[in-house]
């Protein structure tokens, strides 16, 4: 059975089928050309992967960041960022960067992060001298850090699928975040330094106390979530109910520029996206349903502690398999597929679940602007109005910076259990 799913993905997958209606067909097909499983199990398995209470966390979240775009709470956001680092050369770029980071602490989407960063910077960085191509890459590699700076959805789809804390994933992620994140920054300063880009960067910037008046209240989203979520005071699943709330009192009463007309299509986009995130959900779960059955995590646990004799070789291979089929699977499917075979593997090899879900969610988040399926990558190809062609020759470096990031992150493990360490 698991070679006719297999197969039946390959060829659905090469057939440009979309990601969870090839992993049904494919359970299907396994199913009841196969084995001798009824049917049944199709609907049955599926809503049981979506019978899942901190699932509720997804919708929430995806509603608050899109929420916040259309509330003015980005362009303030941009604002701050740029009165932190516009004075630098090459600091509109870094804005990029330390927005990004800003408004992934309150959205916990990289896509959104890119739609909403990236329509106020690329065209600014354009209008200041980068070329387009540069500007759109940038934007689409700091938006990955949407995955790994708290909230992340993500995250919460390992700790569902692995049986992990959730919290303790959340404060995992801080660490990588931040790591990338500076990496990005320097890079980002030196490059412009070498090349010459950003010589303006320092005109239309507000002064920092300016700056800090107009985007506190926003700023005070992700102590809020963060901070209710480590103080007792709600679960993540209620903290996202949490953000959607705030984001709406402060778009639509404080900043008062989240109009009653705009909420129907903020609302009908978030339930399309929250529709796509659940169907893949759901097949996953029909997935790992029968690949649990088949006896195949055994299999390939038992396969792999015969290969690799040592958690560094492990580790190692587990990075290149993740960094491939990121490039070629839907961040959520991959994970909810593979997580649950990898994980009780690594605890073999003495990797903490927690570390190993910040290796697996970095080595994803590359996929997401790396082609052929990187969705940042094509967000921020829209903004632009450029081809993903266009874009690869800038986008190498921006991937092997976050790839010296991820060896760090695997191999350090006080990167990401510092924080965890400290406060459980």
């Amino acid at each position: 059975m698991n070679a006719a799913i297999g197969l039946s993905l390959i060829i659905l997958f090469s057939l440009g089928v979309p990601i969870a209606v090839s992993i049904v067909l494919a359970s299907i097909i396994g199913i009841e050309f196969f084995s001798r499983l009824p049917l049944l199990l199709v609907p049955q398995q599926m809503f049981i992967g979506l019978d899942n209470f901190p699932l509720m966390a997804i919708p929430f979240f995806i509603l608050a960041g899109n929420l916040m775009a259309a509330g003015g709470i980005s362009r303030r956001l941009v604002d701050l960022a740029k009165s932190m680092v516009g004075g630098l050369q090459g600091g509109l770029a870094m804005t990029c960067v330390l927005t990004c980071m800003m408004f992934a602490a309150v959205s916990g989407s990289s896509v959104a992060t890119t739609f909403a960063i990236g329509s106020i910077l690329i065209p600014a960085m354009v209008k200041h001298g980068y070329p387009r191509p540069l500007a759109a890459s940038i934007q689409a590699s700091s938006a990955e850090l949407g995955v790994l700076i708290p909230p992340s959805i993500p995250l919460i789809l390992y700790g569902v699928s692995t049986d992990t804390s959730i919290g303790k994933l959340f404060i995992a992620g801080i660490g990588p975040g931040l790591l990338i994140g500076g990496a990005l920054l320097l890079f980002l300063y030196l490059f412009c330094k070498v090349r010459g880009y950003g010589l303006r960067d320092h005109e239309d910037r507000q002064v920092f106390p300016v700056a800090l008046k107009r985007a506190w209240i926003a700023m005070l989203m992700p102590v809020v979530v963060i901070g209710g979520i480590y103080g007792g005071v709600f679960t993540p699943t209620e903290a996202s109910a949490v953000a959607v709330v705030y984001a709406v009192i402060v778009g639509g009463f404080i900043y008062r520029e989240l109009d009653l007309k705009e909420l129907i299509p903020i609302l009908r986009h978030s339930v399309i996206s929250t529709s796509a995130v659940m169907l893949i959900i759901a097949a996953a779960s029909l997935f790992s349903f029968l690949i649990s059955r088949s006896g195949l995590p055994n299999e390939v646990a038992g396969w792999v502690t015969v290969v690799f004799d040592s958690q560094i070789s492990f580790l190692l291979a587990v990075n290149v398999m993740l960094l491939i089929v990121g490039m070629f699977i839907e961040t959520s499917a991959a994970i909810l597929v593979l997580a649950p075979i990898f994980t009780p593997i690594a605890v073999q090899y003495g990797v903490d679940p927690v570390h190993f879900g910040l290796i697996v969610v970095v080595n994803l988040a590359l996929g997401m602007f790396t082609p052929p399926l990187g969705v940042n990558l094509f967000a921020a190809c829209a903004v632009a109005k450029l081809s993903v062609d266009q874009l690869l020759p800038w986008l190498m470096r921006f991937v092997l910076v976050v790839l010296a990031c991820l060896l760090a992150i695997t191999y350090q493990p006080w990167i990401s259990m510092g924080l965890v360490d400290l406060l459980y």
